[in-house]
């Protein structure tokens, strides 16, 4: 081999492991993207709502509990990679008017929950806070679990450890890590701290389970739902929006009228 063909190998290695340096150290800047608010934010919503604060280790934990006139249950919602409560308050107009309570947090770092994330152990271990909250305050058959995108993971081991009376999942994914190799297939598996695995979970799901994904989904894939459906044994359905895409399902009737089915 050439020295200047040798040059070359050695540098392409180091830029590779540069890269590769890069993606481990900064992961989570491109997996969560939160909405800061400082602490005396005030949320403004038409349905009335408690503000609440849980103390974790090392955070504190900001969500929204809004109250339905006459609940027959209440959902945990746990939300996408982006945002804040600031946002995602405005999913109590779906829910509540569906005679439900609803319970929002934020992880860590977003709006006016402290800290940061730095491990996938934490947004387990903050869902598990919050679902302990309703069980002070409901029975747990009276629990339904909704996740939707980074949160279907989260959601899934969440129900796996527990027994709500539903569990629901929009546009999940089969693992983070399987999506991290589809945007990044040159980097290690190894590298990623956050791998989700929402395959290994769903298994374990004792209460139905309802898929919601978009055939058009442009940043996980429809066919993830399938991939899932194929390994839960409790009772399942997958509701297909056709043309749907990854952040517009709640504008296609079909979405609707699916809620409206499983939540009676």
């Amino acid at each position: 081999m050439s020295r200047m063909l040798m040059t070359g190998v050695i540098l392409a290695g180091a830029i590779y492991a540069l890269i590769c340096a890069l993606l481990y150290v900064y992961q989570e800047r491109l997996i969560f993207h939160p909405d800061v608010l400082p602490p005396e934010f005030t949320y403004d919503f038409p349905i009335p709502f408690d503000e609440l604060t849980w103390q974790v280790d090392g955070a504190t934990i900001n969500a929204l509990h809004f109250r339905a006139a006459h609940a027959k249950g209440v959902i945990l919602y746990l939300h996408g990679n982006a945002g804040s409560l600031r946002g995602w308050g405005a999913l109590a107009q779906t829910f509540v008017p569906r005679g439900y309570d609803l319970l929002v947090p934020d992880y860590r770092g977003y709006g006016k929950s402290t800290s940061r994330i730095t491990g996938e152990a934490m947004l387990h271990q903050d869902a598990l806070v919050a679902y302990s909250y309703l069980q002070r305050h409901y029975r747990e058959d009276q629990i339904v679990v909704y996740g939707r995108s980074l949160g279907t993971g989260i959601a899934a081991k969440l129900a796996a450890a527990l027994a709500p009376r539903l569990l629901l999942l929009e546009t999940p994914y089969v693992s983070l890590q399987s999506l991290a190799t589809r945007q990044f297939p040159f980097v290690p598996p190894a590298l990623l701290k956050y791998r989700l695995r929402t395959d290994l979970w769903i298994g374990a799901v004792r209460c139905p389970i309802y898929l919601i994904h978009g055939t058009r989904d442009e940043l996980i894939p429809y066919e993830s739902s399938v991939q899932l459906l194929s390994l839960i044994k409790a009772p399942r359905e997958l509701i297909s929006i056709d043309g749907g895409h990854h952040n517009d399902l709640a504008a296609f009737p079909q979405y609707q009228a699916a809620l409206d089915r499983i939540l009676w």
